[in-house]
Parts: C-alpha cells; sequence; structure tokens
C-alpha cells in the first residue's frame, strides 16, 4: 500500500498495462433517470482472485472485451473510479454502440476481457498551487470523477478547483448527487443543460458559456476537459481566449 500511495502522489510514468486479463463484473447499476431515453449504466469490475487492481492515473483507460467472442467488438473505456480505489475499477457505458448496448445488460458474475490502464490520464503534478478546472458533458464526465477524487486526497496542493459539467437535459444528468457533496471539500460545481424543462432552475447552455461568466485566471489555473470532439474543441478555444496556453489544456487521450 506505501508504493501505491508513493504512485499516486508523485506518479511519474505509468505502466502502460499491454497483456490482457479478466476481470469480473460486481455491480451494474443505471445512472440516468428511469425517464430517461437514454440508458447510462455505471458497471463496477474486480479482479478474479479479489487481488488489488493495477494502479493507474486519473484519466486513463482500459480496453473491455469479451472473452472468446468478436462480435460486439473490444472498446476503450476511461476509469471513473479514484486511483486511491485500489478494489476494484468503475467504468461508465452507454448504450448506443453494440459493446456498449451488451455491457450495459451484463449480470454482476460476468467475466471481462481487459487490457490497461492505458493512456496519458490528467497529469496534475506539474501544477501544484495552480487552480483546476475540470470540464466534461454527457459521459464525459466519468474520467473528470477520478480526477476530483484524487483532488481530494491533496486538496491543499491545489488552488481553486471548479467543475463544469453540461447535459443534454435534467434527465441526462450524471453523478449530481456526487457533484452537490463536493462543497464540503471546497469544489464548486457548475451544471448546465442544453435542453431545460419546468422543474429545471439551473443553467441553460453550453459549459463553455458558464467558463465566461466566471472569467478564469489562464496564468495560474489549468483545464481538464473530457467529452465529445466538438465540445473539447470549442472549449480548447475558449480557454485560449481567455489567456490559457495549450500546455494547460490537457486531454487525457
Amino acid at each position: 500500500m506505501l508504493i501505491r500511495i508513493k504512485q499516486l502522489l508523485n506518479p511519474g510514468p505509468i505502466v502502460q498495462q499491454s497483456s490482457t486479463y479478466r476481470m469480473r463484473l460486481k455491480e451494474n447499476i443505471r445512472m440516468t433517470d428511469p425517464a430517461c431515453e437514454d440508458i447510462v449504466v455505471k458497471l463496477t469490475l474486480e479482479t478474479l482472485d479479489r487481488e488489488p487492481v493495477q494502479p493507474f492515473m486519473s484519466g486513463q483507460f482500459v480496453r473491455v472485451g469479451i472473452p472468446d467472442v468478436k462480435d460486439p467488438a473490444p472498446a476503450y473505456f476511461a476509469v471513473a473510479s479514484s486511483p486511491y480505489e485500489t478494489r476494484h475499477y468503475e467504468i461508465v457505458i452507454k448504450q448506443g454502440t453494440s459493446m456498449g448496448d451488451h455491457l450495459a445488460l451484463l449480470a454482476p458474475g460476468a467475466e471481462l476481457e481487459i487490457e490497461g490502464p492505458m493512456g496519458k490520464g490528467f497529469d496534475l503534478s506539474p501544477f501544484k498551487g495552480c487552480d483546476v478546472i475540470l470540464m466534461g458533458v454527457g459521459t464525459g464526465i466519468s474520467p473528470l470523477r477520478s480526477v476530483w477524487d484524487s483532488i481530494i486526497q491533496q486538496r491543499s496542493d491545489f488552488g481553486k478547483v471548479t467543475i463544469y459539467a453540461g447535459f443534454l437535459t435534467p434527465l441526462h444528468s450524471l453523478l449530481t448527487d456526487e457533484m452537490a457533496a463536493l462543497s464540503e471539500h471546497n469544489i464548486e460545481v457548475n451544471i448546465s443543460v442544453a435542453t431545460g424543462s419546468d422543474d429545471w432552475n439551473g443553467a441553460i447552455g453550453y459549459v463553455q458559456d458558464a467558463l465566461l461568466a466566471n472569467h478564469p485566471d489562464g496564468e495560474n489555473s489549468v483545464a481538464c476537459l473530457a467529452g465529445m470532439s466538438a465540445m473539447v474543441d470549442a472549449c480548447s478555444e475558449t480557454l485560449q481566449n481567455l489567456g490559457f496556453d495549450d500546455s494547460r489544456i490537457l486531454l487525457n487521450f
């Protein structure tokens, strides 16, 4: 455990796990409102021998496949759980692809073929003392969950932390209860939706609109972006216009 904690506090290069191995589905929980037409679930994966999972950096992803099956083809999913959680990985799945449809209906006890964690992740170690901005839309919020869980463990290392989360409608919202509790850790949360409803009292619009309203300091901040390419491009442009150097706009791929 001591070795793992040192890795997390001083991550350096995370070893890429190139060989595949098996994990077991422990839990499958729906995340979107039951009235929402889009189904998003959170899968909890544990090792077959219940040993600690492979260490990873926030923002890294795993390749998930069905053992001895070529169709649906394996797909990549960001790890949504904290790097400090050694018992399992959590990944967020949206129905709408062959693999997503399969995984969303999978029952606990099923085995999956895993490769990774892999990818560059969000390395915040060079930005201690800086303000941190996390921007994500839809299921793109899942790798950012791993980031804010990691920040909580090292909260004094960073300045102001602000999350900008965007969803299609209030019914599509994810992790809102968790984000509401982040004020206990001095983390500010801004949630916006593209289309509101009669009972929605929050912001309507894009995450970059909320960012512009707050006008963060680009010289002493770092931003982590996760979501669709169009959203990442739009948010990157907004950040650049606010004075963010490209080295302070982090992507996990």
